[in-house]
């Protein structure tokens, strides 16, 4: 593939793309195009990928942006917003109607390949992890909104490949929002407590951003047209583990404080069964949770 164009480039995934591109220039021959709201702004506030030969910023609204003229090989849609203080309306919006006009612009532009970077969020709920014939039962807008994107993809007629995303730690991570992992690995740095607000039984996975970019091209070049393929770690840890694990790989000294009292009942558990990808791709977790941590914080 010679021309790619990536929506949702200038956030975690797109961010952890664009860096290891950044360290592994002799493995891209692609001329990337990154969709962003605001690429002026982007650049000046993460310099280093201005200097990228074969990428071009371009600024526009994934639910209309326009590429005239322009031909690409393939598309990675991954254009979803990472924060929970949008209602349901324009979270459903920016998934759907991002989606639906991404299939537009890949198919008049002749794209071979297109890649939803789909959600873990679509499954639901669960007590146990979750496979690609789990069945879906999305509880949120954004769940909802991706499971609705993955059909129009498989309906679309296009070479569609369909990795859903769990969870992941690395550099770009924002530490700010509702993320676990960022906010336990932020309170080490600063010194803080960790607080964790519920019990701290709920079972989670990480999978390093190296990891995450390597299983996303690896599923681009030989996934299985309209296929699913579960991208994440498999190795799953509690809240309350995660914890400590952040705190033992950063080595401080930082409280663990849990607020609630445990139930009973079974934890929730947001942790894929990888199995798909191992077999039929060959894919495998590089890099351990502890290392991962140090890697965000420390390269």
């Amino acid at each position: 593939m010679k021309n790619m164009l990536i929506t949702g480039g200038t956030g975690f995934f797109g961010k952890s793309m664009l860096n290891y591109r950044l360290r592994h220039p002799a493995m891209f021959a692609e001329d990337w195009t990154i969709l962003s709201r605001t690429p002026v702004r982007f650049l000046a506030e993460n310099p280093q990928f201005a200097r990228l030969d074969g990428v071009e910023f371009v600024a526009g609204d994934v639910r209309d942006f326009d590429l005239p003229g322009r031909r690409f090989d393939a598309v990675i849609h991954a254009a979803t917003p990472a924060v929970t203080t949008l209602n349901d309306e324009e979270m459903t919006s920016i998934v759907v109607d991002g989606t639906r006009r991404a299939l537009e612009i890949a198919k008049r532009c002749g794209a071979r390949k297109f890649m939803l970077t789909s959600s873990g969020a679509v499954y639901g709920p669960r007590a146990e992890t979750a496979s690609e014939e789990s069945p879906c039962n999305p509880i949120t807008a954004y769940g909802k909104g991706k499971l609705l994107a993955e059909r129009m993809c498989l309906e679309s007629g296009l070479h569609v490949l369909l990795p859903r995303c769990f969870a992941f730690v690395g550099k770009y991570l924002n530490r700010g929002i509702h993320f676990a992992i960022g906010n336990f690995i932020q309170n080490c740095l600063d010194g803080e407590d960790i607080v964790i607000k519920g019990d701290g039984t709920p079972l989670r996975s990480y999978l390093y951003a190296d990891d995450l970019v390597e299983w996303l091209w690896t599923i681009l070049e030989h996934g299985e047209s309209g296929r699913v393929y579960n991208v994440g770690s498999g190795v799953a840890c509690s809240i309350r583990e995660l914890a400590e694990e952040v705190r033992r790989a950063l080595g401080a000294e930082n409280a663990i404080r849990v607020l609630g009292v445990p139930t009973g009942a079974p934890p929730s558990v947001y942790v894929p069964d990888v199995a798909r990808a191992e077999a039929e791709l060959g894919l495998r977790v590089k890099v351990g949770l502890a290392d991962a941590i140090r890697r965000s914080c420390y390269e």
